[in-house]
């Protein structure tokens, strides 16, 4: 990887975000852990440590593939406030080093390699993104260059001495690829190698992350046991699914809600989501406990879901702003009226329609728009409008739920 630039932390403490809460801990932590958790290594041995009241390092690691940590990450996030509200250490790690490798869990194929300049952009967003979630004040956070861009071919070597190759590949993504004679770069198999180095440059003595992650969380225990560390206890939370509704949110997959997109944004993706999913995302991210999450399910469908959407916003930009995505939402789409505030756009060609709307960032291509206005899917002053149609200064164009601007020509 050679050596690089580190990307810095924040070293300033961002204004709390209005609306912010903790999740609701019951009185014993390790009950409330217990019923998010989908696995705990090794459950006796954290379940007596939390007994006899130590104070506990809990990392987190997420690396900056996107500019964007998406609602998913609240599952990890909660868990890390939860430790937080009991004075335990929340430990996040940026992994501007790990994400230019790319993490192969749950990969078919070799992750495209990121340039250095694109991964330091998106870490410098996950650290203020991350403020909008944990108490800054009581989170120490890393990006992982501090210590993986110092190691020099010695310590490499060494790293790499305290496992075997067998113990790597016999990972269920690395095995399936070899089955199938699909090619596995040779700088992936560092990844576990780096993410357990991270344990040890923070001596963690839990890590959190997502069942897709027991692996490298597992592995990590053995390198710290190599470098003389006790090993961090591991505790594995549910994936959340995404817009789709059937493959886990994710920014690869283009089907997540941003953790930083507006509060508009944020409540119409929600509303977007199959109904089939509400009740898991309340149990999941809303932060809300089992008595609330049950009073919003009783609303019914529709309502639960906005009930939802209102609450996701609140978390993550406050009561006021969720109040307007709120009635912004139901001026647009409930009663048919426009919203307070609509974006203009000066098309290129306002004579293709299409390419407006390809230009909009609404479609991936001319023929995905001109499908959706064959479909009757797409409204200029709130007529419906083929492909064909020319647009005119001031004509207010809609296609779909969501998208809406006003044309500017001249």
């Amino acid at each position: 990887m050679g050596r690089q630039t580190r990307v810095q932390p924040p070293t300033y403490l961002p204004p709390r975000c209005g609306g912010r809460t903790s999740p609701l801990v019951s009185d014993s932590l390790w009950e409330w852990l217990g019923a998010r958790a989908v696995e705990i290594h090794v459950a006796d041995h954290l379940r007596e440590r939390l007994r006899r009241g130590d104070k506990l390092r809990v990392k987190l690691g997420v690396d900056p593939t996107a500019p964007d940590l998406h609602v998913g990450h609240l599952v990890v996030f909660d868990v890390l406030r939860g430790f937080q509200e009991h004075g335990h250490t929340p430990v996040l790690i940026v992994g501007d080093y790990t994400a230019r490798i790319g993490d192969p869990s749950g990969r078919s194929e070799t992750r495209p390699v990121l340039s250095h300049e694109q991964v330091a952009a998106n870490a410098q967003t996950y650290f203020e993104q991350a403020f909008r979630l944990l108490d800054p004040e009581r989170t120490e956070v890393h990006g992982n260059s501090e210590w993986l861009a110092e190691m020099d071919a010695a310590d490499i070597l060494r790293l790499l001495g305290t496992q075997t190759l067998q113990s790597v590949l016999q990972r269920e993504d690395f095995a399936k690829r070899l089955r199938e004679g699909s090619p596995i770069g040779a700088h992936e198999i560092l990844y576990p190698f780096n993410q357990g180095y991270d344990s040890v440059a923070v001596a963690a003595d839990l890590e959190v992350g997502g069942t897709d992650q027991l692996f490298n969380l597992l592995f990590g225990r053995e390198v710290q046991r190599a470098y003389g560390q006790p090993p961090q206890d591991v505790a594995v939370f549910p994936l959340l699914e995404g817009l789709d509704g059937h493959q886990k949110m994710s920014k690869s997959l283009g089907n997540y809600i941003g953790v930083a997109e507006p509060p508009a944004e944020i409540y119409g993706k929600v509303m977007s989501i199959p109904d089939v999913l509400t009740e898991r995302y309340l149990r999941l991210v809303s932060g809300l406990g089992p008595d609330e999450v049950q009073g919003a399910l009783g609303l019914g469908p529709r309502d639960a879901k906005a009930a939802l959407a209102r609450r996701l916003v609140a978390r993550l930009h406050g009561d006021e702003a969720a109040a307007r995505a709120e009635e912004d939402f139901d001026r647009k789409f409930r009663r048919r009226e426009l919203p307070e505030e609509v974006p203009e756009h000066r098309p290129g060609d306002p004579g293709d329609l299409a390419g407006t709307m390809v230009e909009l960032g609404w479609y991936p291509s001319r023929s995905a728009a001109r499908r959706v206005a064959e479909q009757g899917g797409v409204r200029i002053n709130g007529e419906r409008r083929d492909a064909a149609s020319e647009l005119r200064d001031g004509d207010l164009l809609q296609a779909g739920r969501r998208n809406i601007v006003r044309i500017r020509v001249g």
